[in-house]
């Protein structure tokens, strides 16, 4: 029974995502379709600095853990650590993100 229950939840799971993309799909091929016969002229994005933005987080949350590493290395409490650990990574991933708007930003101009 136990089985059964585990095979049931993954497997609703699994039909949940795929259902999911399967309606984010459709719905954005029938927009596109609309907008295409009633002749809206859809704008393609600039696709020059596509990996920007994942670069930069990426790059930050690097330093993030660099950083976050001295707090390994002293004495404190494990939950205190651990907060400070993943505030540590997560404000140097948003860093990196606006780091990347002000790069685009000027890059753009």
């Amino acid at each position: 029974m136990k089985n059964l229950n585990e095979f049931l939840a993954i497997a609703t799971m699994f039909i949940a995502v795929l259902l999911m993309v399967f309606i984010i799909a459709r719905y954005t091929y029938l927009i596109k379709k609309a907008m295409i016969e009633k002749g809206v002229y859809l704008e393609s994005k600039n696709h020059k600095f596509k990996y920007l933005d994942i670069g930069c987080i990426v790059f930050g949350l690097g330093v993030g853990l660099l950083v976050s590493s001295i707090f390994t290395t002293m004495d404190l409490l494990e939950d205190t650590m651990d907060l400070l650990v993943w505030g540590t990574i997560l404000i140097f991933g948003a860093m990196g993100l606006v780091v990347a708007h002000f790069i685009r930003k000027r890059l753009e101009e």
